[in-house]
């Protein structure tokens, strides 16, 4: 009996990348698939490594595939999905898609189903740090007269936060740039672009000094902190309460939050 060898199939970590992979996958009738994002790859004993390159019109073609056998939300959760970067979620997601294109009926509404309910829960977790994002992301004014601000979430949001910051602040420049994964957003006051930057070394993103942000700024980091401080009351203070709705993990970047 020959045993079918392991096809490793190597992509840019794209999204789009990724729906070539599937186009790949269908294409050359492929059975056992692993997957492996560029800048992660090693090297197997026992499989076929193949660089998959993103192709538009490959993707857009499952893309468009999918989208006609899922209602806009299960296409939406399975977006979310894939940005949470969670180890072999490309394997989840294509059963989700194979089994979404063999279905006579919408699949993304079936909980029953352990693969719909896993997605479902990984885009929900990827949907409650977007909503953070939106609420705890603090812009601070650089010397450029550009307004920055650091984040380092759990899962790769900046494309789902694109649209509300550009709407909410249409009418000044500003950057949003994930430590993480080291590149960020650039509002120019007409478009969004993705930038990657070069951070002097002595930049520490979770202070603001006058070596790269404004006088106003800072003294508008002290208003701030002098406010927050005098409108708390100790009596009152729910250290679990506060944690549950502010967790400690975004406190190095809340003005409020400096001592």
């Amino acid at each position: 009996m020959r045993i079918s060898e392991e096809h490793i199939l190597v992509y840019d970590s794209t999204f789009d990348g990724f729906l070539t992979c599937v186009f790949e996958i269908y294409e050359l009738k492929l059975k056992q698939v692993s997957f492996q994002r560029k800048n992660q790859t090693q090297e197997s004993l026992f499989g076929i490594s193949t660089e998959i390159i993103t192709d538009l019109k490959k993707a857009d073609r499952v893309w468009q595939g999918v989208k006609n056998k899922l209602s806009a939300r299960g296409s939406l959760r399975l977006y979310y999905a894939f940005l949470s970067e969670q180890p072999q979620v490309e394997s989840l997601l294509l059963t989700y898609i194979q089994q979404a294109l063999k279905s006579t009926i919408p699949l993304d509404s079936d909980f029953g189903n352990e693969t719909v309910l896993k997605v479902s829960q990984i885009a929900k977790s990827v949907g409650r740090e977007k909503h953070r994002m939106e609420a705890f992301v603090r812009f601070k004014l650089t010397k450029d007269d550009i307004y920055f601000a650091n984040i380092e979430p759990d899962f790769d949001v900046l494309p789902l936060i694109s649209k509300h910051f550009k709407s909410r602040y249409a009418d000044q420049k500003w950057i949003i740039y994930d430590l993480k994964r080291q590149y960020g957003l650039y509002y120019d006051l007409e478009k969004v672009d993705v930038i990657n930057l070069t951070l002097p070394a002595n930049f520490d993103p979770t202070q603001t000094t006058n070596e790269f942000f404004t006088p106003s700024e800072i003294e508008f980091q002290t208003l701030w902190q002098n406010y927050f401080q005098s409108t708390n009351i100790v009596a009152r203070k729910n250290t679990k309460l506060h944690i549950q709705h502010v967790p400690k993990r975004y406190w190095n970047y809340l003005s409020e939050k400096k001592p």
